[in-house]
Parts: C-alpha cells; sequence; structure tokens
C-alpha cells in the first residue's frame, strides 16, 4: 500500500518541478550566453525527469502491480540518463 506522508509528497513532486526548472534555466542559459550547445545538457536531463515522473505516478497509483511496468520504465530511464 501507498504509506507516503504528505511531507514525502512534497518532496518528491517539487523535486521533479526543480528539475523541470532547472532544464529551463540550462536552455535560457543556452540562448543568452550564445552557446547552444547547453541545449544539449537540458535534453540530456529529460530521461532523468521522466524516471522520477514515472516513480511519482507508481505511488500515485497505490503501488497497484497492474502499473508495475512503470518501474522498469524508470530503471530504463534512470541507467539512460545516468
Amino acid at each position: 500500500p501507498n504509506a507516503l506522508s504528505l511531507a514525502t509528497w512534497s518532496v518528491h513532486v517539487l523535486s521533479l518541478l526543480e528539475w523541470g526548472a532547472a532544464m529551463v534555466l540550462v536552455w535560457q542559459y543556452a540562448a543568452v550566453a550564445k552557446q547552444p550547445a547547453f541545449r544539449k545538457l537540458a535534453w540530456a536531463m529529460v530521461p532523468l525527469l521522466g524516471a522520477g515522473a514515472g516513480a511519482v505516478d507508481f505511488h500515485l497509483y497505490w503501488n497497484d502491480p497492474s502499473v508495475e511496468w512503470l518501474l522498469a520504465l524508470q530503471g530504463m530511464l534512470t541507467l539512460g540518463g545516468n
């Protein structure tokens, strides 16, 4: 069962928002600094954002066995992102 507290949910969701904001800031830095290569860094951050979202979604569905495929997806995205 899902035993995540409100504080734990807050940390998880805010971490995803923070990661997304970091991606936007890197993208904007690339434009301001006229260094388009930094956009590759923003794209490279996408798999880890997806991995985090997969983990949160799994908990959102109360760890239901029918969505266990999210764990495999999360693992693949984490491996690819790292």
